[in-house]
C-alpha cells in the first residue's frame, strides 16, 4: 500500500501542477484580454474625446428655408406681375384722375383719351413690369445661391420648381408689360 500512497501522492502532485499551469495559462489569457479590453476602451475614449470632447466648432448647415422662402416670394412676385396687382391698380386710377384733371374740355378726343386713358394703361404697365423684373431677379438669385453656398448640399426639388415657375413668370410678365407699355398689346383706339 504504501507504493499506492506514493503513487497516488505523485499524481495528486502532478495533478495539482497541471491545475496550477492551466490556472496560470488560464490567468495569463484573462490578463492578456483585460489589456486588449483597456487598449480598446482607451482607443474609444480617444476617439470619443475626438468626436465629443475636443470638438472643433461646426460649420452651420443652412437648412434651405430662405431659399424656399425666396422662390415661393419669386413665383408670388410672378403672378402679381401678371395680374395687376394692387398698386398697378392704384397707380393707374391715379393717371386716370391726373389725365382728367389736365386735360381741358375743349381738348381733342384724342389727347383726352391719350391723358386719361393712355398713361393710366402705360402706368399699370410699368408697375406690372416693375414685378415681373422683382419675380425675374428673385427666382434667379434662388436658383443660383446653390453655387455661393454650401459645397456638396443639394437644393431641396421643390424650391428649384418653385424657383423656375418663378423666372418663368416674371419672363411672360415683363413681356407682356412690355408690349402693353408700347401700346402693342391692346393699345388706344385710333380717333380718326
Amino acid at each position: 500500500m504504501a507504493t499506492k500512497t506514493e503513487e497516488d501522492a505523485r499524481t495528486g502532485t502532478e495533478a495539482q501542477a497541471d491545475e496550477t499551469a492551466v490556472e496560470a495559462v488560464t490567468t495569463e489569457d484573462e490578463a492578456a484580454r483585460a489589456e486588449t479590453r483597456e487598449d480598446d476602451s482607451e482607443q474609444a475614449e480617444t476617439t470619443e474625446e475626438g468626436v465629443f470632447g475636443e470638438q472643433e466648432p461646426e460649420e452651420k448647415v443652412p437648412s434651405g428655408v430662405g431659399q424656399g422662402a425666396g422662390a415661393v416670394v419669386s413665383a408670388a412676385l410672378g403672378l402679381v406681375s401678371l395680374s395687376g396687382g394692387w398698386i398697378g391698380t392704384v397707380a393707374g386710377a391715379r393717371e386716370q384722375l391726373v389725365g382728367q384733371l389736365r386735360t381741358s374740355s375743349t381738348a381733342g378726343v384724342a389727347t383726352q383719351i391719350k391723358a386719361v386713358y393712355g398713361n393710366a394703361w402705360q402706368s399699370t404697365a410699368l408697375w406690372a413690369g416693375l414685378f415681373a423684373l422683382a419675380a425675374l431677379l428673385t427666382g434667379v438669385v434662388v436658383l443660383a445661391r446653390p453655387a455661393f453656398g454650401a459645397p456638396g448640399r443639394p437644393q431641396a426639388p421643390w424650391t428649384k420648381s418653385v424657383a423656375w415657375a418663378g423666372v418663368s413668370l416674371g419672363v411672360i410678365g415683363l413681356l407682356l408689360a412690355g408690349l402693353k407699355y408700347s401700346d402693342v398689346l391692346l393699345g388706344l383706339p385710333s380717333t380718326g
